[in-house]
């Protein structure tokens, strides 16, 4: 959320920001205010970030594209790079023992592609965190302080405890990334912003500094001294700290115990507390009580949302693998995370191995090179022990025993690859030459690009192939043979018939049949890992429906549902946005995502799902009859054509966009206490008893209300409550100060604005 004192002090720490193109760009450039400039940049901003995910089919591509901007104006570029970093390497070869070497420049470009590829893997990490649902609890200003303010991180001094400047010619990689650290930084700054009591001296005196580094460092250090007696033990007790409940006894219980855990930070502990329930397990400290945190299970709406541990990336512990099975048992969805307690403690025994020097067999060789499925961990991160047992590894010598064949018929480059080679690891890709001979491996790790073929004749596929196949050139599947396996995606996009066509029967990634009218002939998978695109087929005839679907559905151009049954779970977006009619459809129980349903014209025989995650479109319904939501709605709730409030029951929470702007009166309407974004009452002439959500994070759209008698105005809202058609600004109840900006036929007023305007007025009445 927005607040003035906010964008006083980032603009206190960054005094030429307002007037830079960037923030003219995506600011009013007529805008004279340098406060609104800033408001409308960070609006802007976020809006940005929101669409990387707005469309998950898009999502990587919109990650990696957002990600390219970030390198561009962070990393260093290569002519940035001074001789001395590449006169420092040629003296620690000296030192090494490796005599006098002086440089060649392919030598050079070698080190300038290293030194650029670590400040990007390091700067990955910051900006996954901030465009993950971890960090979604804090305001866009505050995530823009902290990341501005890592910028400035360059080596770390050990001497002075401190993190030199960086400039534009550091090579060293970004700063690394503690989570708990950082979520007790954003907190300290934004109650140093709201100028909330901090009674902690030391804390006070860092939080007055505004600066990042500063705090940051604070934490880092306490963290780092903080006490772990008994960490050896695994004897302690769960504690569960139920949904609704204060979340700072759960913060208290963190603080100082370097778990890594952002539930460290109150606004992330409040938030995921508001949303289920918590459990820590704590093990015995030096005083013999349970008080070291050493695992944590997160619920969200009844079902488990993650289990995070202490070790690196938030792993399990391995003394703590039995405590978290055993666990699990009482949940109702427990037996999916069985899998990865498995998982862990085979890969316990491999690396037990790897310590002791004691050879892999084929079956442990074939777990480790994910050969057949992927080892999943509790952590956000893979295991790293998986990565350091692989990098000792003699990687060609391991793949020729998975394949039982010659460590010859292992290939690297498409240059090896002959006449009977087994396995090519690493991306292959061919384009369509009738006169070239091809040769593919029957295993293939890594992608296999064939999308210039438009048709499979005398295309022989690999068995398997661990990673993505692209066919999407294909317009025919006549005399085509899928591989037994595929552990990527298969995209077949303009295929526009599947007759005759045999699917593996489980495909690890999507499935994009994005041309395909008709499902005649298609008999799918049965588990689909990521998304299946069917957003040509117009019809649900024939369509039979993978019994599970890992990410998003699309039907999109599906005119009517009757006798199609779904999977009980979607864990992404489901989008039958050409459905106009609800007659014959019963939707999925959950919809881990959003639902489209943008055409549907009325509620009848409308049955919604009991948990939607995300957001919920029924832009073109008229009434809202018959109608139960979700209680809770992380995402946006899209009623855009709904004249009449009658019926209608709203979820508790909203947390993105909730769009009424075609009801013309508010009799009868309960909105939400709170609402994520913007809040759209636009056509809205009278408001009779309305009253508004205590706290909207973006704006309040009333623009066509012409009165505002008995209107209680919100306590928080971020950026703006619009009353353009306003003209009467005495009427506004402006007994309570509030921290946002009123948009009039005046003019845009801040409550001191407006107060000294009606006390002008009074002073000329007298």
């Amino acid at each position: 959320m927005i607040n003035n004192e906010a964008l006083r002090v980032i603009d206190r720490l960054y005094p030429d920001f307002f007037n830079t193109d960037i923030v003219k760009h995506y600011s009013n450039k007529k805008e004279g205010n340098k406060f609104r400039r800033l408001e409308n940049y960070f609006s802007s901003l976020e809006k940005v970030h929101d669409r990387v995910f707005d469309n998950p089919t898009y999502s990587e591509d919109r990650l990696r594209r957002l990600k390219n901007v970030y390198y561009k104006w962070c990393v260093i570029r290569k002519e940035n790079i001074q001789n001395s970093y590449y006169e420092n390497q040629e003296r620690l070869a000296l030192e090494r023992g490796y005599g006098h070497i002086k440089m060649t420049k392919a030598q050079k470009d070698e080190l300038a592609k290293e030194v650029i590829e670590n400040q990007m893997t390091s700067l990955d990490s910051w900006i996954d965190y901030f465009i993950s649902d971890d960090s979604k609890f804090y305001p866009f200003w505050a995530k823009y302080w902290a990341f501005r303010g890592m910028l400035k991180l360059g080596y770390y001094d050990t001497q002075n405890g401190m993190y030199n400047k960086r400039g534009i010619h550091t090579t060293a990689p970004f700063a690394e990334l503690n989570h708990e650290a950082l979520a007790l930084s954003i907190d300290l700054f934004i109650k140093s912003v709201g100028k909330e009591e901090i009674s902690d001296e030391d804390l006070r005196r860092v939080a007055s500094t505004n600066s990042f580094q500063k705090i940051y460092v604070h934490f880092l250090k306490e963290l780092s001294n903080s006490k772990t007696d008994n960490k050896e033990k695994d004897k302690g007790i769960w504690i569960k700290y139920n949904q609704g409940s204060d979340h700072l006894p759960l913060v208290e219980s963190l603080k100082g115990r370097n778990t890594g855990w952002c539930t460290a930070g109150e606004a992330t502990a409040k938030a995921q507390l508001s949303r289920g329930d918590f459990y820590v397990y704590y093990t015995l400290d030096g005083n013999n009580e349970y008080k070291i945190p050493r695992i944590a299970i997160r619920m969200e709406n009844g079902s488990i949302a993650e289990v995070r541990g202490v070790s690196k990336g938030q792993n399990i512990e391995t003394s703590m693998e039995s405590v978290v099975e055993e666990k699990l048992k009482e949940f109702p969805d427990g037996e999916k995370y069985k899998k990865i307690v498995k998982d862990m403690k085979i890969m316990t025994e491999i690396y037990e191995k790897h310590i002791n020097g004691i050879d892999l067999t084929q079956e442990e060789l074939i777990f480790l090179y994910e050969i057949e499925d992927i080892i999943r961990g509790f952590g956000y991160k893979k295991d790293p022990r998986i990565e350091e047992v692989k990098e000792k590894r003699n990687i060609r010598q391991d793949y020729a025993k998975i394949y039982n064949c010659e460590e010859s018929q292992i290939a690297f480059t498409k240059r090896e690859i002959k006449e009977g080679t087994v396995c090519k690891i690493g991306p292959l890709s061919y384009n369509y030459n009738r006169k070239r001979k091809m040769i593919i491996p029957k295993h293939i790790i890594g992608d296999l690009d064939l999308s210039s073929f438009t048709n499979a004749e005398s295309l022989t596929l690999p068995e398997t192939i661990k990673g993505t196949l692209d066919l999407s050139g294909l317009t025919s599947a006549e005399g085509l043979v899928l591989p037994k396996k595929i552990y990527g995606q298969l995209k077949l996009n303009s295929l526009t018939s599947a007759k005759g066509l045999v699917f593996p029967k489980t495909i690890y990634g999507g499935l994009y049949l994005n041309s395909l009218t008709s499902a005649e002939g298609l008999i799918l998978p049965e588990d689909i890992s990521g998304c299946l695109d069917l957003s040509s087929l117009t019809s649900s005839e024939y369509l039979n429906l993978p019994k599970f679907i890992g990410w998003d559905l699309y039907l999109n151009s599906l005119t009517s549902a009757k006798g199609l049954v779904f999977p009980e779970f979607i864990n992404g977006e489901l989008n039958l946005s050409s459905l106009t009619s609800a007659e014959g459809l019963v939707l999925p129980k959950k919809i881990g995502q959003s639902l489209d349903l943008s055409s549907l014209k009325s509620s009848e025989n409308l049955i919604l799902p009991e948990d939607i995650y995300l957001t919920l479109n029924l832009n073109s319904l008229t009434s809202a009859k018959g109608l139960n939501f979700p209680k809770r709605l992380s995402g946006g709730l899209y009623l855009g054509n709904l004249k009449s409030a009658e019926d209608l029951i709203l979820p508790e929470y909203v947390g993105g966009i909730l769009d009424l702007s075609n009801l013309l009166n508010a009799k009868e309407l309960i909105l939400p206490k709170n609402i994520g974004m913007n809040l759209y009452l636009s056509k809205l002439t009278s408001i009779e008893t309305l009253i508004l959500p205590e706290n909207v994070g973006w704006n309040v759209d009333l623009r066509n209300l012409t009165s505002v008698k008995n209107l209680q105005l919100p306590k928080k809202i971020g950026v703006k409550l619009y009353l353009n058609s306003l003209k009467d600004l005495d009427c506004l109840n402006i007994t309570e100060p509030f921290d946002y900006s009123i948009v009039t036929s005046e003019g845009t007023f801040t409550y001191e604005e407006l107060l000294q305007l009606k006390n002008n007025k009074n002073s000329k009445n007298l």
